[in-house]
């Protein structure tokens, strides 16, 4: 398909608007203060003079906490549109950054066919990213080649991915073709490689999000989706989530009791994972209140050499709609994007704050990609956050590790004076 370049990419700092807690917990949303982080680098770059427009992005701070990640500049940048064109989702799910080629993979929502008797399709997106060279704001994307790709033969319907190896896994949720869905193996240069299609001879819901952990084995979740949007047939397993071990093709169930599970995650430690249920969103598009919305984190034990989940508990309950994606950062701090936009809380289940985008239905999924850049997909635009938290907090280290330094270098010359002066009176 054909290639688009975009070259028009504005950096525009992140408005803030601190929440007043106590007021919201009495059923009034107020603000204690509103913040413009507007470095001088950025204002000497490109200003920000006109009025937030109805692309611009918020930052709505809980908690003090937050600022650390957040520092003192914050920024973000409209990538893509296509709400004066074609007006498709193409920016839904997977968002999936290659940083070897500095590029990132993106699946779209069901894109319904011009004809009424054949079934909708997605399409993957394939951003190739260049920097700017400015030293003003270093690594800031300045231009992307976006081109439509269809999907490979055997990643049908594809949802979820993850970097992997050379390459990415897919989550295919297959079709009504018997045999179709799974976690595929695609490689940047080679056929996509089938690894897991089903559990025992019994085909796979519609496989919806996947994660490796850094003992090689792949972690997914497969709630019933594809068969309630009318692609997929009738489930054969219920709606579970899964370990797949490459080295010997063992498939395990490791979680059940499930509405819809969606998103998988695990902490930097691995010693937690965090998945997401859905299942107050039908796929039908119609919801019920009553239905769970949550993010459940669950104990990684061990038995007889094996990982299990054990532990569940809720840890989360989004401030709009329903928490999809789902990912931790180093610090193990938990992203989900939500009916509201990114959505963050600390390992303790305390809301951070959040990054509420325009257009009142939120964010499905979202993807880290270099320092402090976290892409979010808005199903008919594309964002890219840039926050400088981490950078603030190394300063913070080595400001910390110089003072420390002084100190005791002050301290063996106080104890050096001390010696000599006892020594001159005896």
């Amino acid at each position: 398909m054909t290639t688009v370049s975009i070259t028009d990419i504005q950096v525009l700092p992140l408005e803030v608007k601190i929440a007043d807690r106590i007021a919201e917990s009495n059923g009034s949303i107020q603000f204690v203060s509103q913040l413009k982080y507007q470095s001088p680098q950025l204002t000497s770059y490109r200003p920000f003079e006109s009025p937030p427009t109805s692309d611009t992005l918020t930052i709505i701070q809980y908690t003090p906490e937050l600022r650390s990640l957040i520092g003192p500049s914050p920024t973000h940048s409209l990538l893509l549109s296509t709400l004066t064109t074609s007006k498709n989702p193409f920016f839904h799910e997977a968002c999936v950054y290659l940083p070897r080629t500095d590029e990132l993979y993106l699946t779209s929502n069901l894109l319904q066919s011009s004809s009424a008797s054949l079934y909708p399709t997605i399409l993957i997106s394939r951003l190739r990213l260049t920097r700017s060279p400015s030293s003003l704001l270093p690594n800031t994307i300045a231009k992307l080649d976006w081109a439509k790709l269809r999907p490979p033969p055997g990643i049908d319907m594809p949802n979820g991915g993850t970097a992997y190896r050379e390459g990415i896994l897919f989550c295919a949720q297959g079709s009504v073709v018997p045999g179709t869905g799974g976690i595929y193996y695609m490689p940047r240069t080679a056929p996509p490689q089938a690894l897991v299609k089903g559990w025992y001879g019994r085909e796979f819901n519609s496989v919806n999000d996947v994660v490796v952990t850094r003992d090689g084995g792949i972690w997914f979740t497969d709630p019933c989706y594809g068969f309630e949007q009318g692609f997929r047939r009738r489930p054969e397993l219920p709606n579970q989530v899964y370990r797949f071990e490459p080295s010997t093709g063992e498939c395990r169930v490791v979680a059940g009791e499930w509405e819809r599970c969606c998103g998988i995650c695990f902490s930097p430690d691995e010693r937690r994972c965090y998945v997401t249920d859905t299942g107050m969103v039908h796929g039908d598009g119609t919801r019920d209140l009553m239905r769970p919305a949550t993010i459940y984190v669950f104990d990684v034990v061990y038995e007889g050499g094996q990982p299990f989940l054990k532990g569940r508990r809720t840890f989360a309950f989004p401030t709009r709609g329903v928490p999809d994606g789902v990912r931790c950062d180093e610090q193990g701090n938990v992203y989900a994007g939500t009916g509201a936009g990114l959505e963050i809380w600390n390992e303790g289940g305390c809301l951070l704050g959040r990054i509420d985008v325009p257009g009142g239905k939120g964010i499905a999924n979202f993807g880290f990609g270099k320092e402090g850049e976290i892409f979010l997909c808005g199903e008919q635009r594309l964002w890219v956050v840039h926050l400088d938290g981490g950078k603030v907090e190394e300063r913070r280290r080595v400001e910390e590790e110089e003072r420390r330094r002084v100190e005791r270098e002050r301290e063996e010359e106080a104890e050096r004076r001390r010696v000599m002066e006892e020594s001159e009176v005896d």
